[in-house]
């Protein structure tokens, strides 16, 4: 295969060389400098783009790729790339759905760990010097609720449930009948009945500012709130009015706005953890989100049918 790669994400170098052991050659743009570069005066080289959900490819820029036929996206959202665009050129769309599902699930529960029990707080006390006890809330017998139950949401409820004997709860699309949690309607409901508030839906304009004043409200001055998926899922203003007036508990955050950029109000909350949109990165979910790209890249070389298409919308 000889098929040349346009890579614009940043966090796979280390595992390319398993797409180049497939006979692709590769050819890296992470910064935007370097994206605008290949793309607008190198596009005509370029049968396939790998890049992310929040990085995206904009209809303007598949336009400055003549040659494009299909776009990889690292792990499950694709929510910047233009859909309709790939649809009217007939470029085929990938995600890496699944894939990460654990690693965004440890880190889920480690930012819920960290935000009940006050960890970092107690972590940078120690280190001050200071010895002082607080009591803080115990994970085990509470309500969790979790906005979305795919793969991700999946692997969240099951370590809730399992390992810290939580009741959970979900909203989604719609019901699901194979698994054992409590269905609600809305995320207000779900925020209502949960002592802590996961969200591991996709980004999008269908789920967007789900979890609102209105559900942070349900949520409570005793509730917990982790967001692992999109900014785009939590109206940032209400959660950072919310936190203020501490008409919840708190929050933990591994996703923002406009990455790499934190409102500052975010990082002087005492009742607030960040990350750094790291949830998804370990080198098991990495590597397995490389060789997918390779398995879909092949099969749709090969004429036939990608392992995880995204559905287009209609013409």
């Amino acid at each position: 295969m000889t098929a040349t790669v346009l890579v614009l994400v940043e966090t796979v170098n280390e595992y390319l060389p398993i797409l180049e052991r497939q006979g692709y050659h590769l050819e890296l743009a992470p910064t935007p400098a370097e994206r605008k570069t290949a793309i607008f005066e190198h596009g005509e080289r370029f049968g396939a783009v790998l890049t992310r959900g929040p990085l995206g490819l904009t209809a303007k820029e598949m336009a400055a790729l003549p040659n494009l036929q299909i776009i990889c996206v690292i792990g499950a959202g694709y929510e910047q790339v233009d859909l309709q665009a790939a649809r009217n050129r007939g470029i085929v769309v990938t995600n890496g759905a699944g894939v990460n599902a654990s690693s965004v699930a440890d880190h889920a529960m480690a930012l819920l760990l960290a935000l009940v029990r006050d960890i970092p707080r107690a972590d940078a006390s120690v280190r001050r010097g200071e010895w002082a006890k607080v009591m803080r809330p115990s994970l085990a017998g509470k309500r969790l609720g979790v906005l979305g139950l795919g793969a991700v949401g999946m692997a969240i409820a099951k370590r809730a449930a399992l390992g810290f004997d939580m009741s959970v709860s979900y909203h989604n699309r719609r019901m699901r009948n194979d698994v054992p949690y409590t269905f609600c309607a809305t995320p207000t409901e779900l925020a209502r009945v949960s002592d802590f508030l996961i969200v591991a839906t996709p980004g999008g304009l269908d789920t967007r500012q789900l979890i609102n004043k209105q559900a942070l409200d349900a949520l409570g001055p005793h509730g917990f709130l982790v967001n692992i998926a999109r900014a785009s899922v939590v109206a940032t203003t209400d959660l950072i009015n919310a936190l203020e007036q501490r008409r919840i508990a708190g929050a933990a955050l591994d996703v923002f706005d406009h990455e790499p950029e934190v409102p500052e109000a975010l990082k002087h909350l005492p009742n607030v953890v960040l990350t750094p949109h790291v949830a998804g990165l370990s080198p098991e979910a990495t590597r397995g989100t490389v060789e997918l790209v390779g398995q879909n890249l092949n099969a749709f070389f090969a004429g036939k049918p990608v392992l995880t298409p995204v559905p287009l919308p209609d013409a």
